[in-house]
């Protein structure tokens, strides 16, 4: 009996420090390990700082610059549209009897030379043109509805005449009274026949 109470004993004593030796191994701290400085020339992480929201401004209207009207322009009447009118001056009336007009075949290339009095009619050979010959303007000039002449000098030598075919006329185009031919300009204000072209050649001034 005694020897069963003994090692009874003995197995209580030796579980009770078996308990303790698990209990300090569980208690023995970790160890810590030592944080090393970081090396020169090492860039470091920069905390970042929270996101903080940034105050939004009222949208203010922009100003508005007030309307300015273009300026009218004032409205213009159209142009009165007259008959011409030809002026001789007294520096030239008198002074020329006659001009040389030449007359060319359009299909052979001639030239035929004739020459015609100032207000008179002449007949072209061989066809059923007839050539009305008006003023001489040895220096033609336009100043609005005036045709006359700026001086007798033969600066730009022009001469008022009208073609007919039969009993049409067929220059200048109807409603006008006179066309002119230049002796400087043959090709402005040309007369168009398919056969037949005529220009001026010159004046010819009156004998004393």
């Amino acid at each position: 009996m005694k020897k069963k109470i003994v090692v009874l004993i003995a197995s209580l004593v030796l579980a009770f420090s078996i308990g303790a030796c698990k209990k300090k191994e569980a208690e023995k701290p970790v160890p810590q390990v030592p944080t090393q400085p970081a090396p020169q020339g090492t860039l470091q992480p920069t905390p970042q700082m929270p996101m903080q929201p940034t105050p939004q401004m009222p949208m203010q209207p922009a100003p508005q610059m007030p309307m300015q009207r273009a300026p009218q322009m004032p409205m213009q009447r159209p142009m009165t549209m007259g008959e011409t009118k030809i002026v001789v001056p007294d520096s030239v009336k008198g002074k020329w009897s006659a001009v040389k007009l030449l007359v060319e075949d359009k299909a052979t290339k001639e030239s035929k030379e004739y020459t015609v009095n100032l207000n008179s009619d002449f007949k072209i050979p061989n066809s059923n043109l007839k050539i009305h010959v008006g003023e001489f303007l040895p220096d033609f000039k336009m100043s609005g509805l005036t045709l006359t002449s700026s001086s007798n000098e033969p600066k730009n030598p022009a001469v008022a005449i009208k073609v007919s075919e039969g009993n049409k006329q067929i220059f200048p185009t109807q409603g006008k009274k006179w066309g002119w031919l230049f002796s400087k300009m043959p090709s402005v204000h040309q007369l168009n026949h398919p056969k037949y072209s005529i220009f001026l050649k010159e004046g010819i001034p009156k004998k004393a």
